[in-house]
């Protein structure tokens, strides 16, 4: 008998465009949710457009964190239960919309999340990043119950945040190899939909490269679109194998080793032009990768991430231990030939 089952949460409202800011009561009026909502936010974000937001709301607070982790988290849970808020609205970047992610998990209440900059899939995804120490801890959580990203505002956002949301977007590429490596050597489940729509994602930007600029309206929107794709992809999977592979556990040894040094984005995709390589040796896309992330202003190299080659070494060669998640790393990469790769793919 075939007993096989899925169970995909996905975002019931996604807005993408000029000026949906001001569209936002409407898009969580539809979600039928119960109670009043608790702001949550970083100072920069709530600056700029808080008093937007709250001025279409009834709201129980406002919640301003200025680090994700595990103890805003607790202010989050705290506020919102004493204010007996229905659900949260997450404003502004990673920080506030993983802590509002695990947050809402802990209160099993809704999220709407509101993204004031493109730089990572999280805006969408049922995943939440927290850091802890020299870890960081990604945590499975319901994804928001809706998404409103105003082209307007994300174009607005500091460049080298939306150059890193392209960059987590294109490594991509990897990561669906890996996936399917860990299918082929290690029986892991594999989504043929999840997959091929997370690659679809990181080729359309890698095509459209040379439109993705700086103070462009055109470019949030693009951006906005694949980090919606990219965040549906692991829905649908149920797992963020869509989008992360071993370039995302070198980017988490990174942090380890020298923690801030870099945005998240900028160093998983530099950590996917040697990935590429490891997989497809010198005719492979790695070169590709390189190139669209130049003509986005995106990092290519470890100097470039303001890492130094032999600690960008030690992270290849060590990654494979931060998680059970089989990967082209396998049980280890020699340092002769990590650095062979680094060094053939430029980015040492």
């Amino acid at each position: 008998m075939f007993e096989k089952t899925t169970w995909i949460k996905l975002p019931r409202n996604v807005l993408v465009g000029h000026g949906v800011l001001d569209d936002l009561s409407a898009a969580v009026e539809e979600l039928y949710l119960s109670g009043r909502p608790l702001v949550v936010t970083s100072p920069t974000p709530n600056d700029l457009v808080g008093d937007r937001v709250r001025a279409q709301f009834d709201v129980a607070g406002t919640v301003v964190v200025e680090t994700a982790s595990f103890d805003a988290v607790e202010r989050v849970v705290d506020a919102a239960s004493e204010a007996d808020a229905g659900y949260l609205v997450a404003l502004g970047g990673g920080k506030p919309i993983d802590t509002a992610k695990m947050a809402s998990d802990r209160l099993k209440c809704g999220l709407v999340s509101v993204p004031t900059a493109a730089s990572h899939d999280g805006i969408v995804s049922g995943r939440s990043s927290i850091p802890e120490g020299d870890t960081r801890h990604s945590v499975a959580a319901d994804p928001p119950l809706a998404v409103v990203a105003d082209t307007e505002i994300l174009a607005q956002a500091p460049w080298e945040l939306t150059s890193a949301g392209c960059a987590d977007i294109i490594s991509n590429y990897t990561a669906v190899k890996d996936w399917q490596l860990a299918h082929r050597l290690k029986n892991v489940e594999y989504s043929e939909y999840a997959g091929a729509l997370s690659q679809m994602t990181a080729e359309m930007l890698v095509e459209s490269a040379d439109a993705i600029k700086p103070g462009f309206e055109e470019s949030a929107w693009l951006v906005a679109k694949a980090l919606v794709s990219s965040g549906v992809a692991m829905s649908i999977a149920g797992t963020s194998r869509p989008a992360s592979g071993a370039e995302h556990l070198i980017s988490h040894q990174l942090d380890r080793l020298v923690p801030g040094r870099a945005l998240h984005g900028h160093q998983v995709g530099v950590a996917a032009i040697v990935t590429e390589y490891l997989h497809s040796g010198e005719r492979g896309e790695w070169s590709d990768i390189r190139d669209a992330l130049a003509q986005m202003d995106a990092p290519t190299t470890a100097s470039g991430l303001g890492i130094d080659d032999e600690t960008f070494l030690e992270a290849l060669t060590t990654a494979h231990t931060i998680r059970d998640r089989y990967t082209i790393l396998g049980d280890g990469v020699s340092e002769a030939a990590a650095r062979e790769a680094a060094t053939f793919t430029g980015v040492i």
